[in-house]
């Protein structure tokens, strides 16, 4: 047998964790959903946007929005929110990241019958490599609405485990010679995924032993969709396949009919789990990577730097992650990073604590803790690809086992600038002991975004953008090295523990 790479107890336990994250979080709402698990778990304290806030020194918290975003924090025991003359000044420190991927999207009308198949419509969310889509063993997740028999509504998250849809290829003898050149396929007439056979659907909508059981699951049913269509039209199952919604109530559990669904947010998923491959044992091949594993990389820096004991006791900052949705679309919600989430809750962080407090914050503290305040846009780069390796700019080619990749672009496609730069190496190199490199896209080339210059221009906030290096972006499956998953958190890590430190030393470059 094939021995594996050396690799420490501590990265395998990162890169298992990294594998177990992504294998729950397969949309947005399921991410959240495991982020928020991992800081219950680590002590954090949920929030409510609508109730009163009392926070206090060393208090860890999080709240949601949406079900897709997610903002934790941790407050240092000597965070001052009023600064004074001659005092160590505060700040934020803070990485952001996102919990979207590109994938297909069901329409708010999927019902489409073709050629005697039960398919799907729908549309690409995102700029995904939409032909990865294509023979895979592909099914259903996300976000249902549900109303239950006393007549309220509830959101409901849903993930059907096996594969029940699939996008076939057309057969190579079907092709013309130039569709054989060059896949191309149009996403309204090639992409639905197919459900099932009109014939078998019909068959087993009347077979006793699937359909209803007896008469008084019938009786029960048949009231339940009366009401329901008196309250909503067109009923759901008219604007989707009745096969879909049985599937749907059976997926959420007992005491959920089909005709209880009012409506969703449904995304089609890979079932293939996520893997640690190669030869050597040293790739993750998943789905979503960009850009879930920065943002597990930068969750777990968050949770392991506020249990290490009297790690908060002289923190002068709050340390913070923010995961966005809806970048893959350009942030313009009211959950994504170019809205005014981030820097609302810094204000509200600044006025809510500490608890008591009689004097607030002023806005010259804000304007003074915001200069002290540092942000990573985390989110992935573009590795080395050794059968394209004219792709790269030959000095600026990011590579496997190479730890955070520094984006330079001077068009501000990212935010990184001198003195942001300087700051991270940096803690990579003197305090995480980490490899990091440098990218930036050819001169001939056009060069993708993040939300690295979005929170910059919101907050004022010296901002870089970074991120671990891998292949097949925005595929239905990617890859990156298993080390740059341990270099990304290490070096997260050390960003959320001693910044302050460090920033203090380049102080002079920060003041102008």
């Amino acid at each position: 047998m094939t021995s594996s790479l050396p690799t420490s107890a501590e990265e395998k336990d990162i890169v298992d964790g990294l594998i177990t994250f992504l294998n729950e979080a397969w949309t947005p709402f399921h991410a959240v959903q495991a982020a928020a698990s991992r800081l219950r778990d680590a002590g954090f304290k949920e929030l409510r946007e609508g109730d009163a806030w009392g926070l206090q020194a060393g208090g860890k918290y999080y709240f949601t929005r949406n079900m897709t975003t997610l903002i934790a924090f941790a407050v240092g025991n000597k965070f001052q929110t009023c600064q004074h003359r001659g005092q160590e000044g505060s700040g934020f420190t803070i990485i952001g990241a996102h919990t979207d991927s590109p994938c297909p999207k069901l329409k708010p009308v999927s019902k489409l019958t073709k050629s005697g198949y039960l398919s799907l419509s729908v549309v690409g969310y995102g700029g995904g490599l939409w032909h990865t889509w294509f023979d895979r063993d592909l099914s259903l997740a996300g976000r249902v609405l549900v109303r239950d028999p006393e007549g309220s509504i509830s959101a409901r998250l849903v993930r059907i485990e096996r594969p029940i849809v699939r996008i076939p290829n057309l057969a190579i003898h079907l092709q013309s010679d130039e569709e054989r050149r060059g896949f191309a396929p149009n996403l309204q007439t090639h992409f639905p995924p197919v459900l099932a056979s009109e014939i078998k659907a019909q068959l087993e909508a009347t077979t006793p032993e699937t359909g209803a059981q007896n008469v008084e699951e019938k009786s029960k049913q048949a009231t339940s969709a009366v009401k329901a269509e008196k309250e909503q039209w067109p009923p759901m199952s008219q604007q989707h396949h009745p096969l879909l919604l049985k599937m749907l109530a059976e997926a959420l559990g007992e005491g959920v009919a089909a005709e209880s669904i009012l409506d969703f947010e449904l995304q089609l998923c890979d079932t293939q789990p996520s893997v640690v491959g190669g030869a050597l044992r040293e790739f993750v091949h998943s789905g979503r990577l960009d850009n879930l594993a920065s943002s597990y990389q930068a969750l777990t820096a968050l949770i392991h730097s506020s249990q290490a004991a009297g790690t908060l006791n002289f923190e002068t900052n709050v340390r913070l992650v923010a995961l966005f949705d809806h970048e893959e679309v350009g942030s313009v919600s009211a959950q994504g990073a170019a809205s005014s989430l981030l820097p609302d809750i810094l204000r509200r962080i600044m006025a809510t604590y500490p608890s008591g407090l009689v004097r607030s914050a002023s806005e010259d503290d804000m304007a003074r803790i915001l200069h002290r305040s540092f942000i990573v846009s985390a989110d992935m780069a573009h590795a080395l690809h050794p059968n394209y390796e004219s792709k790269h700019d030959p000095g600026l080619a990011p590579r496997m086992h190479g730890g955070l990749v520094l984006k330079h672009n001077v068009n501000q496609r990212y935010a990184t600038n001198a003195v942001s730069a300087h700051i991270f190496r940096e803690l990579g190199r003197r305090v995480a002991r980490v490899p990091y490199q440098e990218f930036a896209v050819k001169a001939d080339s056009r060069c993708g975004s993040t939300i690295g210059p979005l929170v910059a221009g919101l907050t004022g906030v010296r901002t870089v953008d970074v991120g671990s290096p891998q292949w097949a972006m925005h595929s239905v499956r990617e890859t990156m090295a298993t080390s740059d998953v341990l270099y990304g958190y290490k070096h997260f890590r050390a960003v959320f523990e001693h910044y302050p430190s460090v920033a203090n030393d380049s102080w002079d470059a920060m003041c102008h």
